[in-house]
Parts: structure tokens; sequence; C-alpha cells
């Protein structure tokens, strides 16, 4: 797991950012949109829904802010943001996303973004966030700092380790399937289908699928 690395660099007051978006639900590009909009020394340079547009952005190495969606797609904003980071180290990656899970957020932390932002920030916490991320300050949220003890984030969580079959069941379970179709496709019994399903919840330390299911999608396991 790599280390958060942040910077000390000071950001010249007086030099206009450059910001590109990515995210899949125009709403939300929107709503950031009008917040850099509304912000000072900041320019929108790309807005782009999949990461493959992203990829093939001419202009990235120019650019100084990237707002990345951990969901999209055609691609996992983990990794993405690791790659981007290995390619460009100097740009500011940012996640923006709907979920709060702590081992998510260490995630992205630890794939080298620079800070983490939940959808549901108001326009004054995201303008905050930039900045303090344009300074080499590592920028969380104000609700993720209020509900996370900052020491806990920057500790690496482990992705856990499934069996082929539990690979099987949750993929199944990610797409839709009850208990009772999942044992008469894998053809085993439902009780065994529920041990499974309950030792995938122990593993994603979660008592909710819909949790382990995302977490599973952004671990890169589904």
């Amino acid at each position: 797991m790599e280390r958060i690395l942040i910077s000390s660099c000071m950001w010249d007051p007086n030099k206009i950012a450059g910001v590109v978006i990515v995210d899949d639900h125009p709403l939300v590009i929107e709503g950031f949109k009008n917040v850099i909009h509304g912000g000072t020394k900041l320019a929108l340079k790309g807005q782009f829904s999949t990461a493959r547009a992203l990829q093939e952005f001419v202009g990235l190495a120019e650019i100084d802010v990237l707002l990345l969606d951990i969901t999209l797609p055609d691609g996992n904003g983990i990794q993405l943001c690791r790659d981007i980071k290995k390619k460009y180290p100097g740009l500011v990656v940012l996640a923006i996303s709907n979920l709060s899970e702590r081992s998510i957020i260490q995630q992205m932390l630890h794939s080298g973004a620079n800070g983490y932002l939940l959808k549901t920030a108001d326009a004054a916490d995201i303008l905050f966030c930039i900045r303090e991320a344009l300074n080499g300050k590592l920028a969380l949220s104000a609700e993720i700092k209020q509900n996370f003890d900052l020491r806990a984030l920057k500790e690496p969580t482990e992705i856990p380790e499934l069996t082929k079959r539990e690979q099987q069941i949750l993929r199944l379970l990610a797409e839709g399937n009850k208990s009772a179709d999942i044992a008469e496709k894998l053809f085993i019994s439902p009780l065994t289908v529920k041990t499974h399903r309950a030792a995938l919840l122990q593993k994603f330390q979660t008592g909710t699928l819909v949790i382990a299911i995302n977490k599973a999608k952004e671990y890169g396991i589904l």
C-alpha cells in the first residue's frame, strides 16, 4: 500500500488553476461547474463522463486540479487515480463521491488522491478544499473531518481476499439475483449461499450487502 504523500509547496495566489471534472452524472457536473465558475482564480478546462475520455484528453498535463468520481461506467476511480498520479505526480486529484465509507476513503487517499470531497458538500467547503489541496494540504470535506479521525484515514486498509466461490456469489448478488436463484445456478444449497453471503459481509466489514458490493467495485473485485 502506498503512503499518503502531501506536498509542502504553496500555490501562487495570482495564478489561475485549471480544473477538470470527471463524473457520469450530468447534474453533478453542472453543480461542480457552478462552484468552479463562482470561485476566484479557477477556470474549468474540461468535463468528462468516462475514464476513457479523460485518458484521451491531451491537455491533462496542463491541468492543475482533477475532480474525479470514484465510480465511473468504464473504470475504477481508485485505479484511475493511481495511474494518473504515476504519470502526472504534480496534478492535484480530489475524489468526489456520495460514499463515505472509511475503507473507500482510505483506498483513494493511498492511491495518491490529494483529498476526498462528498458530493453533498456546499460550495464554500468545495472551494476551501481545492485551495487546501493546491497549497499541499490533505483536503477533506467538513463532514468527513467531523466523522473520522485523520490518523485513522492515513492508515492503510487491506483489500479482502475472496475465494473463487465467494467471487461468483458476490457477482451474482451484484446482478440482483436472490439466494435461491444463485443456489440453482451454482448447483448448491440455499443454506450454502447464505453462509457465503455472511462470510462476504464479514470480510467487507459491513452488515449491508449494498455497501459490500460498492466496496468490491471500488477495490476492483467486481
